[in-house]
């Protein structure tokens, strides 16, 4: 199954990811950076509905600048006494939130259609790609419409969420280490979408579903 689904992300397919019932128990919509299209960006936003966003890897994040949104609330706290007030000391399923800048590529409009959120984070992965790290002020602006999130150091070994799942199946797949990922929610629950539901929507659309412990085991075994 992990190698079918390696093949259809290095395609530009979406894969589907539950984390565990231990964490989030959400499933996610992932796609490679690299390869999204305003078409990915429609069925996010129509079938799973969650936050788009994109992970890079913590090596990319490092080389590009980018901190996580914890460490820009604490630096301003002094100024802005509420920063301190509303750091989220009290996530339930985690240590850390992976959180970093929000944005947008310089070409866009308002930075929220398909078209411009598609563009926004495919420059991004080709600009990592690239190695063009120092021309990230130059070509994205802050704060923007896509969400970007730090994978965690030693990816997968700590923190084991969709973040850094998305970040391994693109390393996996060969890809350059951002991805884009999305939650699949529930119209009838309010919640996030069933298992069983998943299910049915993969084997309706012929997406691959799979576990979180797949990916985690498959990461391991690539590291070896």
């Amino acid at each position: 199954m992990i190698n079918d689904a390696l093949k259809a992300f290095k395609d530009g397919e979406i894969i589907l990811v539950f984390d565990s019932d231990n964490r989030e128990r959400e499933t996610d919509m992932i796609v490679a950076a690299e390869l999204i299209t305003p078409k990915h960006l429609a069925r996010m936003r129509k079938d799973a509905g969650g936050l788009v966003c994109a992970a890079v890897s913590h090596d990319e994040a490092e080389k590009l600048g980018l901190p996580f949104m914890t460490e820009v609330m604490e630096a301003a706290q002094d100024k802005y006494p509420l920063l301190a007030e509303l750091s989220p000391t009290d996530i339930p399923y985690d240590e850390r939130s992976a959180f970093s800048l929000t944005i947008n590529h310089r070409e866009t409009f308002t930075g929220i259609t398909d078209n411009d959120r598609a563009l926004t984070i495919k420059e991004l992965a080709l600009l990592c790609k690239n190695g063009e790290y120092r021309h990230l002020g130059e070509h994205f602006r802050a704060p923007g419409h896509v969400t970007l999130l730090r994978g965690s150091k030693g990816l997968l070994t700590k923190r084991q969420g969709h973040t850094e799942m998305s970040i391994a199946l693109a390393e996996m797949a060969g890809l350059t280490p951002v991805a884009v990922c999305c939650e699949m929610m529930d119209d009838v629950t309010g919640n996030s979408l069933p298992t069983t539901e998943v299910e049915k929507y993969s084997e309706k659309e012929g997406l691959l579903f799979l576990s979180g412990e797949e990916v985690i085991n498959a990461y391991k075994e690539f590291k070896k």
